[in-house]
């Protein structure tokens, strides 16, 4: 053969591979099939994009911890918020209604508002307080998914979820829970009866603030088709550098959730005991909002939460707590090793049913440092605060 034959052909794969504790790092976008028959054979994979080695792993380890319907039952995108538009538009078509907690992920919203509505699907907001038995039972006939998450992003609002998902098989309405704040593993909503396990892989298991990747799980086979069919028709897919990394991050997501409850904790029940913090919204602190529903359905807590700073709490106030700290970061994400603190109020106009809280609102990531110091950081902002106020 001339050389640039022999070249072209030269170094292919091998035949084998040796095992390693992790799968191979596979990328290609064309896939060898063995035969001409295999060419059109479903079962096949036939194309990079549908995953390879990598993404095979993690979608098996995935399932394992959900609890889904085998690796097939979980689908990967290229970000959490994917995750939740991929699920929304394989499950609903024109003319449906899909109610959703008002408390959700912002960026649902936005979705929902700006997306699903120039196809024709109708948003209806609900108040994450509303009875499971009216929630559902007000639910119109052109309801086909209800869409939850507990507790609420920014608020920590808790919702009967296993509650809803009875209710809403028996009237034929599928339901969904962003189940970002359980990790998949706090919480598992297939085994509580919800269709439908969405998370941010981004945040916990990822747990490094370097990767981005979202997975929906799922058991019923009507619905793992229509999840799989809306990835290979919209195109969704994952790099492979990217599932490796997320299934490097599931392996510790244990040990490391772990960590980040028991600091979270520490510093949660510090704030609890400052004259400057009028209200903590931390659903495994006992006395706080949602607590029983919690410790019902729950494993254990993650290092999200939020507090209320004693009022008045001016911006400027809120600036100067913010501006003060040294050690948490200021930024939106969480789940990563790191501490962060975010103000929440200019987050909550969009909210149809405004609540009012015992003050301004400030939401914390306790990540994997010393508790000691953390809350030493916090200290140095209450002060600034006060300094503020008085």
């Amino acid at each position: 053969m001339d050389d640039r034959t022999r070249l072209i052909r030269a170094g292919g794969a091998p035949k084998s591979l040796v095992k390693t504790v992790g799968p191979p790092i596979q990328k290609g976008s064309t896939v060898l099939l063995p035969d001409a028959e295999s060419l059109y054979d479903e079962r096949n994979v036939t194309y990079g994009r549908q995953g390879l080695a990598a993404h095979q792993a993690l979608c098996t380890a995935l399932a394992e911890m959900e609890g889904a319907e085998g690796p097939g039952g979980v689908t990967l995108y290229p970000s959490g918020l994917a995750a939740i538009t991929g699920a929304l538009l394989a499950l609903l078509k024109t003319g449906d209604e899909v109610l959703v907690t008002d408390t959700i992920y912002k960026p649902t919203r936005r979705f929902c508002d700006k997306v699903l509505a120039r196809y024709g699907v109708a948003t209806t907001y609900f108040d994450p307080a509303t009875s499971p038995e009216d929630l559902v039972a007000g639910a119109s006939d052109k309801v086909r998914l209800i869409l939850m998450e507990s507790p609420g992003s920014l608020t920590f609002e808790m919702q009967d979820m296993a509650r809803v998902a009875h209710l809403a098989r028996a009237r034929g309405i599928l339901t969904a829970a962003d189940n970002t704040w359980g990790a998949g593993l706090l919480f598992k909503p297939l085994e509580h009866g919800v269709d439908v396990s969405i998370q941010a892989l981004t945040k916990y298991v990822g747990g490094h603030s370097d990767v981005f990747m979202g997975s929906v799980a799922a058991r019923d086979p009507k619905v793992v088709r229509a999840l799989n069919d809306g990835i290979l028709h919209l195109g969704w897919a994952v790099s492979p550098e990217d599932a490796y990394q997320m299934l490097r991050g599931l392996r510790t997501l244990p040990t490391r959730l772990a960590a980040h409850d028991e600091n979270a904790l520490r510093v949660a029940r510090w704030l609890q005991a400052q004259p400057e913090v009028a209200q903590i919204y931390h659903p495994a602190l006992p006395g706080c909002p949602g607590h029983e529903l919690w410790a019902r359905d729950f494993t254990g807590a993650c290092g999200l939460f939020t507090f209320a700073l004693a009022p008045p709490g001016s911006e400027r106030a809120v600036h100067a707590f913010l501006n003060s700290l040294k050690l948490f970061g200021l930024g939106f994400s969480w789940g990563g090793f790191e501490s962060l603190a975010i103000s929440c109020d200019p987050q909550l106009k969009d909210r149809k049913f405004r609540k009012t809280y015992a003050g301004p609102l400030i939401r914390l990531h306790v990540g994997l440092e010393d508790p000691e110091d953390l809350i030493a950081d916090l200290k140095r902002g209450l002060d600034a605060y006060v300094g503020i106020l008085f």
